[in-house]
């Protein structure tokens, strides 16, 4: 039995990962030492670079290098990079890690939350289209994109910034309504279903996610998010105004010509509690009574991403704000949020995160630079084909490569699942590695270093 159409659940834009947050510098045989080079390729969100640097040690300097396949999801990387720096000053702890989760993972927000996005697009735009060698912020590094795609970015932006609401939009323009474009995909996916959708909700939440470990996500909220896609519901606030960060253009051929359709063509059946929401570390978050879990996937998900602001915080050399202190906080008022400015956000210290073009990884071994560079090399699950020998060239002699596998991909069976595991250690071998066997061995990720010369 199956819940929808194979292959449509994923969607065709990876707006968040299918694993969750991972210390890439923790799961290799060596512990690098000096500068550390991170590559991530799709991982279509920024869970791993916030939990990496929560892991590194101060005194080191950590770059990372990201390639997407798509400048709409660059812009989103961007986007809450920027809002995982704004300064506690500006935005207390508890309340910026509501809005990341909002706009992470509401396919509508509040009207709060629009208010600080579109300030954010306004800033990130100029990030993108000044002129200048040097990154505005070590940490939103677009210097080395194609000036087309910076302009690609600025589009995007500038898209961002105009009203959502449609009580608010401009004359001759119509907002896309993701009440409206969400009820499209969820149809499509389901087809003659449709009618039975609760059902099909309830068969992919307990006879899938539940069975690959997943059963903190529980019934209301899952149900929630996939009728609706809002994933995180924290306030008493309205949730109206689309998110524009999750809609993006998709071309279809219509009657022999291609039609560009601006929608969500995202996920809408793994979740985006995947990223956060389903493993920690305190132990309190995951106590069970009468069998059932008594925290939820986004309690977990609030609950780790605000550790990780706070490790950000400390890095910054400022005293993090502590879980009592926040809960008490009174909200910021939205002039303070406005007021924020690239030059205001935080610089974590020892770390940079630069953005490489789209089409920049088969050419990064042509460049001297890049020989031997990377120390850690992560492939997203829609990305493990790219993996050739000339990654060989640019990975480091105690080089780990992290591949994703296709767990939390619902559409396939296990037969498939387990065939694109075995389809990965193949790809790997030929482009000369081999699995790293002293590493835990799991379902969701494959390690791999460099094969020895016999």
């Amino acid at each position: 039995m199956s819940g929808g159409r194979v292959s449509e659940g994923a969607g065709c834009i990876t707006w968040w990962g299918f694993s969750p947050a991972l210390d890439l510098l923790s799961t290799g045989p060596v512990r690098q030492e000096g500068e550390v080079n991170v590559l991530l390729v799709g991982s279509g969100d920024p869970r791993h670079i916030l939990k990496t640097i929560a892991g590194f040690q101060k005194e080191k300097c950590l770059h990372v290098w990201v390639i997407e396949n798509s400048m709409d999801v660059v812009a989103r990387q961007l986007l809450l990079l920027y809002l995982a720096l704004m300064p506690q000053e500006r935005i207390g702890l508890h309340e910026k890690t509501e809005v990341y989760l909002e706009v992470f993972g509401n396919g509508e927000i509040r009207c709060q939350t629009e208010e600080i996005l579109r300030h954010a697009a306004s800033q990130l735009s100029l990030c993108v289209t000044e002129t200048m060698e040097t990154a505005s912020h070590p940490c939103l590094n677009t210097t080395l994109l194609k000036f087309k795609e910076r302009d690609q970015l600025a589009n995007i932006f500038k898209t961002w910034m105009q009203p959502q609401s449609s009580t608010s939009s401009s004359k001759g323009s119509t907002p896309v309504l993701m009440s409206k474009a969400w009820d499209d995909r969820v149809r499509q996916h389901l087809g003659t279903r449709y009618d039975a959708k609760k059902g099909c909700f309830d068969w992919d939440l307990t006879m899938k996610l539940h069975q690959k470990g997943c059963d903190v996500i529980n019934k209301q909220q899952y149900v929630r998010w996939r009728e609706r896609g809002l994933a995180f519901e924290m306030r008493d606030g309205v949730y109206q105004v689309t998110n524009p960060s999750l809609l993006s253009f998709r071309v279809f051929s219509q009657r022999g010509n291609k039609v560009a359709v601006r929608g969500y063509w995202g996920d809408i059946v793994a979740s985006p509690y995947l990223s956060f929401g389903i493993e920690t570390d305190d132990k309190s978050q995951q106590k069970t009574q009468n069998g059932h879990h008594t925290k939820s996937a986004q309690d977990i998900s609030f609950a780790n991403v605000q550790l990780l602001f706070q490790s950000l915080s400390g890095r910054q050399g400022s005293p993090s704000t502590s879980l009592s202190d926040t809960e008490h906080q009174e909200p910021s008022t939205l002039t303070d949020q406005r007021a924020v400015t690239l030059n205001d956000l935080m610089h974590v210290s020892g770390i940079s995160v630069t953005f490489l073009p789209v089409d920049s990884l088969c050419k990064l071994a042509e460049k001297q630079k890049y020989s031997h560079f990377f120390n850690t090399i992560y492939l997203s699950v829609s990305c493990v084909h790219q993996l050739g020998p000339a990654i060989k060239q640019i990975a480091a002699p105690n080089a780990v490569v992290v591949m994703e596998l296709a767990k939390y991909i619902l559409d396939l069976n296990k037969e498939q699942e387990a065939g694109f595991a075995e389809k990965v250690v193949n790809i790997a071998l030929e482009a000369g590695f081999e699995p790293w066997q002293e590493g835990k061995t799991n379902d969701v990720h494959a390690f791999f270093i460099p094969q020895k010369r016999t």
